[in-house]
């Protein structure tokens, strides 16, 4: 009994000294919108210098005085290590907002902003985005970039610094069944080639933006949470505020590319080769269910008499890609398309894009998955005695990944019941509730009902609640769930 909890003593040095350097390390991210903020004379650099500054000191305190500690980094410990740090990351996410009496947030209110941000979910409870200053508007779009591919990864690049391996932090934040595929032999070269590929993607995408004839600084902003598919605009109008078929087109395709596996977009850029994306089953079925959405949307809208036949095909294009990828970014007037079309948009919202990206939902693969093994039952039932093996691609589904996949949508449909059930008992009509949870839990953050303005109409009860289904969404449920087993928690 002694030598147990001996052993979880020293483990949990471990889970202080990553969590302490992982705070300080994410401290750093304060100094650049403190910059905008000073640059564009602001009162709100001192927010950020604030909360720098705490957090500076905070995490490198509880770095250095567990600093030898001497044992290896345990799948357990990474589980541990990504649900205390996601729930630091929310609370040093608020504090500028919070701190700051210009932006006059509540903490419940700034905890949701901070949350919506880093899980890249979008939704927000400011009603006036645009009269934010400038300091927020880029705050907002950083906290989208960072969270897009998961601080985690990038602190995986320097972990070896440190001397204790990040493997099984990258296993733990890095989503999908497939969690063991590795771009470069060494695990810090795999975290740095996914951020430079991520960097010179949303590069590409703030120059698309300035060409399409955004602002510079929205241009940035929108480059930034468009390809962490974050959704966090700078105009309460969205995308729609500049009333821009070639915008809308450059952030629907923008969006679609983002919800692309990075291990296909960085082998693609080093073997200058489009051979991944050719032979990838995952994008085929992804982009052929886009495709059906958008036209099935474009007919929606144009049969409504809202638009003429062209501009129904930007629209439903731009809309259709942004919540299917669960980006969240919008036309100024998507709260008035028919509700029908509005309900399915929603629905699509849970297939998301391919596993590997930076996108929300149940993700592209898992419904390949489903549908090829449902294919492979009726087969089975036609032919008894066939021997039949589900393929997707090249590759043979395993029973462990068919079990995987399986058990995730069991588990990701009743928290999606259960969080519509609660906000139902709050009082809130059933469109409202379901449109909300899709919103939070896919990381999509595009409301209906009461929440199509703003999420600040929910009361702080349900924003709490909101918040836990965005990590949860944003950690796929099973790092969250996984700690509240006594099973894990045995020696």
């Amino acid at each position: 009994m002694q030598r147990y909890f001996t052993f979880n003593f020293a483990q949990m040095r471990v889970v202080i000294h990553l969590c302490g350097f992982l705070v300080f390390l994410y401290s750093f991210t304060m100094l650049p919108p403190m910059m905008v903020a000073l640059f564009s004379k602001e009162h709100s650099w001192f927010a950020f210098f604030t909360t720098f500054i705490a957090f500076f000191l905070v995490g490198m305190g509880a770095w250095l005085a567990t600093k030898r500690v001497g044992i290896q980094l345990r799948t357990r410990d990474g589980f541990v290590i990504i649900v205390i740090f996601w729930l630091l990351f929310s609370v040093i996410s608020a504090m500028p907002l919070w701190l700051d009496d210009s932006v006059d947030l509540s903490f419940v209110d700034a905890l949701f902003e901070g949350v919506s941000g880093i899980t890249t979910t979008g939704a927000t409870v400011i009603g006036d985005i645009s009269a934010l200053p400038n300091a927020y508007l880029y705050y907002r779009a950083q906290l989208n970039f960072i969270g897009g591919l998961g601080v985690i990864v990038l602190a995986v690049a320097v972990l070896p610094l440190l001397g204790i391996g990040g493997a099984k932090l990258y296993q733990s934040e890095m989503p999908g069944p497939f969690k063991e595929e590795k771009l470069a032999p060494r695990l810090a070269d795999t975290a740095r080639s996914l951020w430079q590929t991520y960097l010179l993607l949303g590069l590409a995408c703030s120059v698309a933006y300035l060409l399409a004839g955004m602002p510079a600084f929205d241009a940035l902003c929108h480059g930034l949470s468009t390809v962490s598919l974050g959704g966090f605009s700078t105009r309460s109008e969205s995308i729609g505020y500049w009333n821009s078929p070639a915008i809308e087109l450059v952030a629907g395709v923008f969006s679609l590319l983002s919800a692309i596996n990075f291990t296909a977009w960085f082998i693609a850029f080093k073997k200058r080769t489009f051979s991944p994306f050719r032979h990838n089953a995952e994008l085929h079925f992804f982009l052929l269910v886009t495709l059906i959405v958008v036209l099935i949307t474009a007919w929606q809208v144009w049969h409504a008499g809202m638009y003429d036949v062209s501009d129904s095909l930007v629209h439903a294009f731009f809309l259709s890609s942004s919540m299917i990828t669960d980006n969240g970014l919008a036309t100024g007037d998507y709260a008035n398309w028919p509700a029908h079309t509005i309900v399915l948009l929603l629905t699509v919202s849970f297939f998301g894009g391919c596993v590997g990206s930076t996108c929300g939902g149940i993700k592209a693969l898992r419904f390949l998955v489903m549908f090829k093994q449902s294919r492979h039952e009726m087969h089975q039932l036609a032919h008894p005695r066939a021997i039949m093996s589900i393929r997707v691609g090249d590759s043979i589904v395993t029973e462990r990944v068919l079990h995987s996949v399986w058990s995730f949508f069991f588990l990701y449909t009743l928290f999606t019941v259960f969080f519509i059930w609660v906000l139902n008992i709050m009082g809130y009509d059933l469109m409202t509730s379901f449109a909300t949870v899709a919103a939070c839990i896919n990381n999509m953050g595009l409301g209906f009902g009461e929440t199509a303005s703003t999420f600040g109409t929910l009361t702080d009860g349900a924003k709490y609640l909101m918040c836990a289904a965005m990590i949860m969404g944003r950690l796929e449920i099973y790092p969250v769930l996984i700690l509240f087993s006594r099973f894990f928690w045995r020696s």
